[in-house]
């Protein structure tokens, strides 16, 4: 569908009907919060969902954390790196000259180009 709307909007009769301005849309059924409640679930629903997966989720850690053996039992212990340095800022010369090459030219923001 998207190729044919391509095509269809270079013709110049159907020039005002701005086919290739929307061909990226064909396809697309609207807004994702938009959908109908038969059609699939709620966004409330995926809410709570997400809410039980994580509120089980922090059960069962804190019950394996209660099971488990001190570092001093098992011999084990955790280093800790507590120290930073300043690396600098802004762009390599290479993202420099990445971020010039890919500034879109002029006039082609926004609207598709036209052949």
């Amino acid at each position: 569908m998207i190729r044919t709307a391509w095509a269809l909007g270079g013709r110049r009769e159907l020039e005002d009907l701005r086919l290739r301005a929307w061909a990226h849309m064909l396809g697309f059924r609207g807004h994702f919060s938009t959908k109908t409640r038969r059609y699939s679930t709620t966004l409330g629903a995926l809410r709570t969902a997400r809410a039980e997966w994580r509120r089980l989720q922090a059960i069962t850690a804190r019950n394996e954390a209660d099971n488990r053996p001190t570092d001093a039992e098992t011999g084990e212990t955790t280093l800790v790196l507590a120290h930073w340095t300043f690396a600098g800022t802004g762009l390599t010369r290479g993202e420099e000259w990445l971020a010039a090459t890919l500034t879109p030219a002029s006039g082609t923001e926004g609207e598709p180009t036209h052949a």
